[in-house]
């Protein structure tokens, strides 16, 4: 399923700055917390800067983590608009199932609305204890977990709150998410193909788990900037989209208002407040910013180590860009913007493609991790006809990784990846592993003195499972 393009225009014609996007790319690629992937910005609805770091691509699916959840909001918001559900509804009533076990008093009041708020009654996050009480299904265990203070009066960040809102809407409709909201939501945006993880039960998680295009996420807040239209097509009431943005409970304590980040300004259904606008978000820096101020939207992947700092980023450059007119005679800063968007690139790790020495010795090698990282059983290093290969052993289940003949060597199977690096010298191989639709990069290091090997992450995966797990559900999702 392949996505319409945007319309597009240039950034002066737009009143937006290009010197200020060129300075946003040089501070972001100069920041040592942030490795950018993808970057889309909005301006009066119009596409007027896109660019991807190589090896990453426009058409590659990123896990968005828990920029997830401001999906699931609005699959709730079609279902409270078509009459399936409720925002004053106890949780409890769409499980008669569970009516018997769940006791207390404080978890039978709970509402849709206040888990779609975060605002559960628990003072902090849920997801092990929950899981604890059921292993095989989160809700249950949820439901089993008493709320510490009455539901809608505290937030806390708690996955379970949204898995809770996601199953629900599953329920209601008999659908998945995915399917729910395709013809309603993305086959109408235009968005193309998706994947969204599920658990044991069968539904998707609505915490996180999808994985899409950078393109999807900004035609999502193109979407909500538009009060809930597309081309002028009402999709969602413009009062549901005011209602998911705005502040229902607040995120911070008392400070000064120059003291407060971008995590301290209120949260609506799935959505954050920030400093400018409202945002969705996801672990190491999936964003979806949404500035009704400036008629602007920004969309990014990235694996960043400090998403505060990659948001002040954009304050301190982009919205200084946002001019409240068109620019004339920037041709040529327009143009050296799209030059520099054109060659984005993260730089490959450095190393000779074959081994300067003992090459024989290298041929067959088998090293032991040394822990961190992955749980691996070994690393192997072979040479083949076809050239060098990594293969990472996780009990009975190989993955093998061609080491390629400099820059980054892109496979899609056994999974989507590129690799670089190589030999640092006769006796090291260091070696750089990104796994391209998620926003994480392991780098392995193996020692023929030892034969010893290291592995550890840029940024670690949120969750367990094997390495082959790091990449989009394949099948259609519907």
């Amino acid at each position: 399923m392949t996505a319409r393009p945007l319309p597009t225009g240039t950034p002066s014609a737009q009143g937006v700055d290009a010197t200020g996007v060129l300075a946003f790319l040089d501070a972001v690629e100069a920041s040592e917390l942030i490795e950018p992937h993808s970057l889309m910005i909005l301006r009066h609805g119009r596409l007027v800067a896109s660019g991807w770091w190589r090896p990453y691509t426009p058409e590659r699916l990123h896990l968005l983590y828990s920029l997830s959840k401001s999906f699931t909001a609005t699959a709730a918001g079609f279902a409270v608009t078509e009459g399936l559900m409720g925002l004053d509804d106890p949780v409890i009533s769409y499980f008669p199932e569970l009516d018997e076990e769940i006791t207390d008093p404080r978890s039978r009041a709970m509402r849709v609305r206040d888990v779609a708020a975060m605002a559960s009654g628990h003072t902090e996050e849920t997801y092990e204890r929950a899981e604890a009480l059921d292993p095989g299904d989160l809700l249950r265990g949820f439901l089993l977990l008493p709320p510490d203070r009455d539901p809608g009066t505290v937030f806390a960040y708690n996955q379970p709150c949204t898995y809770a809102l996601a199953a629900i809407v599953q329920r209601v409709t008999g659908r998945s998410l995915t399917a729910y909201l395709r013809p309603r939501l993305l086959d109408p945006l235009g968005a193309g193909a998706t994947g969204w993880l599920t658990d044991g039960t069968g539904r998707e998680l609505g915490f996180s788990g999808l994985h899409g295009t950078t393109d999807l996420v900004a035609r999502l807040g193109q979407f909500h900037l538009d009060e809930g239209a597309w081309d002028g097509e009402p999709l969602l009431p413009k009062e549901w989209i005011a209602e998911a943005t705005r502040e229902h409970i607040p995120t911070g304590g008392p400070m000064p208002e120059a003291d407060r980040l971008d995590w301290d300004r209120g949260y609506g259904f799935q959505f954050w407040r920030s400093r400018h606008g409202y945002r969705g978000d996801g672990a190491y820096g999936q964003f979806c910013l949404v500035l009704p101020e400036y008629d602007a939207v920004i969309a990014a992947t990235s694996a960043s180590q400090d998403m505060q700092a990659y948001l002040t980023l954009v304050w301190e450059h982009l919205l200084p860009a946002f001019r409240s007119a068109p620019l004339t005679g920037r041709e040529d800063a327009d143009a050296a913007l799209a030059e520099r968007l054109g060659r984005l690139a993260l730089p490959p790790a450095p190393g000779a493609t074959a081994p300067p020495e003992r090459a024989g010795e290298w041929a067959d090698a088998v090293f032991t991790p040394r822990g961190g990282g992955p749980e691996l059983t070994a690393v192997r290093v072979t040479r083949g006809t076809d050239g060098w290969t990594l293969t990472l052993v996780q009990g009975d289940d190989p993955l093998e990784l061609a080491l390629g003949t400099g820059g980054w060597q892109v496979a899609e199977e056994p999974l989507p990846t590129a690799v670089s690096g190589g030999w640092t010298d006769g006796v090291t191989l260091a070696v750089d592993i990104a796994f391209l639709e998620t926003p994480h990069h392991l780098r392995v290091t193996c020692s023929l003195t030892d034969r010893a090997c290291t592995a550890r992450w840029d940024t670690e995966p949120l969750g367990s499972g094997p390495l082959r797990g790091l990449c989009a559900p394949r099948g259609p999702g519907d």
